[in-house]
């Protein structure tokens, strides 16, 4: 295909930026928009040059492939829906709110030999790309994701929302099968957990310490990592990373540390994601981020959930 016919559906806080991306990729044809609310699909859709609909079923028959940025448990009804019609899917993050749900998306996509892309969206941050080159042995992860409280993906906790970023990047660096997990969680601003606490130990013996808050008083993006004689530290907003390395001490009798910063030229990872979902679907190119991958990240994710919900059952009867 030369060009592919693309449609958004949903295009709330994140939908209204792959509507943005894709009418600014010459090897898109952005067809429509879909929301709920027909006043928003207009606001998004109409400046774009793209057709209205509020029912995503109305793209049948009119595009190749679609973004699905609705509510995480719409995820896997209404991908189906789309690769039983032959449509390619890129569904936004976490693939779905259940194993069983993201399973039978993933199995939907398998029987019809579409291409199913899950946005993982750090995956295609250039500072992630550049650490995925020089880690070798991970064996301890710090990470913070912080941010201030706002009104959107309340239909699941800050696991789900923020944390399974982090739990994404470090599954990639670490391809083991997780033997451990204990979490605490805190509902603070919303019904669900605001504020999370994972520790992780994976069968390589590498331990990951996760933190990720929608209710902190600033942004944090930052991943640090430590593996033989190097300590790595990354910062997710920067997209930037600093390496620090022990090295021989010739002639001294401390240790000496060297340190450099790798900051390879700032990109949009979502217009990188969206290429990457293009090319796939051209044959151009693998997918980069499959639901089998998305899988193991809602795994753990959800494993974390409901050990912190325990955790606060457990605090709450002791009160």
């Amino acid at each position: 295909m030369d060009r592919i016919r693309v449609g958004v559906v949903g295009v709330g806080a994140l939908g209204q930026h792959h509507a943005r991306v894709y009418a600014s990729l010459p090897q898109v044809e952005l067809v429509g928009v879909v929301d709920s609310m027909p006043g928003r699909a207009a606001e998004i859709g109409v400046p774009l040059g793209a057709t209205i609909f509020t029912d995503h079923r109305e793209l049948f028959g009119k595009v190749d492939a679609v973004s699905i940025a609705t509510p995480t448990t719409t995820h896997a009804p209404i991908g189906e829906s789309f690769l039983n019609e032959g449509v390619h899917v890129l569904v936004e993050k976490p693939i779905s709110g259940s194993i069983d749900a993201a399973q039978s998306l993933v199995a939907a996509a398998k029987r019809n030999d579409r291409v199913l892309q899950v946005g993982h969206l750090e995956r295609f941050n250039p500072a992630v790309r550049a650490l995925r080159g020089i880690v070798n042995d991970p064996r301890f992860f710090e990470a913070h994701r912080l941010g201030l409280f706002a009104p959107r993906s309340l239909d699941i906790d800050v696991i789900l929302d923020l944390m399974i970023h982090d739990l994404d990047i470090i599954s990639l660096l670490v391809p083991f099968p997780v033997t451990y997990v204990d979490a605490v969680g805190i509902a603070i601003l919303s019904r669900r957990i605001d504020i999370a606490n994972a520790r992780i130990r994976f069968s390589n013996g590498c331990v990951a310490n996760v933190t990720a808050s929608r209710v902190s008083m600033e942004k944090i993006r930052k991943l640090r990592l430590f593996q033989s004689q190097h300590y790595i530290s990354l910062d997710y907003t920067r997209q930037d990373v600093s390496v620090f390395s022990l090295g021989e001490a010739v002639g001294q009798s401390t240790p000496k540390i060297s340190s450099y910063r790798i900051t390879p030229p700032h990109q949009e990872p979502l217009r990188l994601e969206l290429e990457a979902f293009v090319a796939a679907v051209q044959g151009r190119g693998p997918v980069e981020c499959p639901g089998e991958e998305a899988i193991r990240a809602l795994d753990l994710a959800l494993q974390i959930h409901e050990h912190a919900e325990r955790a606060q059952a457990r605090e709450f009867d002791r009160r």
